[in-house]
């Protein structure tokens, strides 16, 4: 997994990876002077001013291998790995330190470059992260390493707000979305651990396509939880347990419709809005009609 950070400034980040309480030492380095810190930062800074249009020049990564695999990673193998992610992420013909620290359980090592290349030009940091992704699952495969799947070993003690929130959504949906058969029943559940669920809708239309959960005074989209828990997948899950069940009953294959799993959840938005209540002199039924009625896009016409 890598973590990339751009800044404007390299002393911070120089003094940071190479901090001797984190046991840091420098394992691969181009065209810096490395006497000390205040001779890397200088060299980093006086190319940078080859090019001022960049105003991030610092370029920061944070290679992370599981712990599963500090047996195999020596500083060689490291220094390798690194090498090749730069060179499949473009990061070439410039200055950089590589540095590794020993400050976490899990191998880690700290990658510093200037983003401004030997010949002034600049390092283009475009769709890097997604580029960064690619590359890092492409390597661990590569190196037979191993690769956490999900959410697995997260460190919650450690996670800040809004990620700390999050993650409690996720694993709340994990542990009850196995019992469940609806989202009346997913509603419900996750309203008793704080969580609130909202819809978006499709422009003007009834069709739902998208899920949102709230808790802490922080809102994701399902699909920002984590992939498995948008909308589309979050029915799917539910259409398979009904399924299940019933096959279980019966040995036989049954096809559960859409409005099996949706269940009251139009109601449900009504009592959110303070749309409906007890004593609204519409039922849900014919309220749900009207409210339906206004959301149609309204056909365009020419005025005779």
């Amino acid at each position: 997994m890598a973590k990339i950070v751009k800044g404007q400034g390299f002393r911070g980040v120089v003094n940071y990876v190479l901090d001797q309480s984190k046991g840091a030492e420098i394992l691969d380095s181009e065209g810096v002077r490395l006497k000390n810190a205040g001779s890397i930062i200088d060299s980093f800074v006086f190319q940078s001013e080859m090019n001022s249009r960049i105003k991030k020049p610092v370029g920061h990564i944070s290679l992370d291998f599981s712990a599963q695999d500090l047996g195999k990673l020596n500083n060689s193998l490291m220094v390798e790995i690194s090498q090749e992610y730069m060179n499949l992420m473009g990061i070439s013909n410039t200055q950089y330190i590589l540095c590794r620290h020993f400050d976490k359980e899990h191998p880690h090592v700290h990658l510093v470059f200037n983003r401004v290349d030997n010949g002034s030009k600049t390092i283009s940091d475009r769709n890097d992260r997604y580029r960064s992704g690619k590359i890092c699952k492409e390597l661990t495969q590569k190196h037979g390493l191993y690769f956490a799947l999900g959410k697995e070993h997260v460190k919650v003690q450690r996670l800040k707000e809004p990620d700390k929130t999050r993650y409690e959504i996720y694993e709340s949906l994990k542990a009850i979305l196995p019992a469940c058969q609806n989202w009346d029943q997913i509603i419900a559940a996750l309203k008793d651990q704080g969580i609130g669920v909202t819809f978006k809708f499709k422009g003007k239309t009834n069709e739902i396509q998208g899920v949102v959960f709230d808790k802490n005074g922080y809102s994701f989209n399902g699909s920002k939880v984590d992939r498995q828990f948008s909308f589309s997948k979050i029915t799917t899950q539910l259409k398979q347990n009904v399924s299940v069940q019933i096959y279980q009953k019966s040995n036989i294959q049954h096809h559960i419709p859409n409005k099996m799993i949706v269940g009251n959840i139009f109601n449900n938005l009504l009592y959110q809005m303070g749309k409906y209540s007890e004593d609204n002199e519409k039922s849900p039924k014919l309220y749900l009609t009207h409210f339906m009625k206004k959301r149609k896009k309204r056909k365009r016409g020419i005025k005779r």
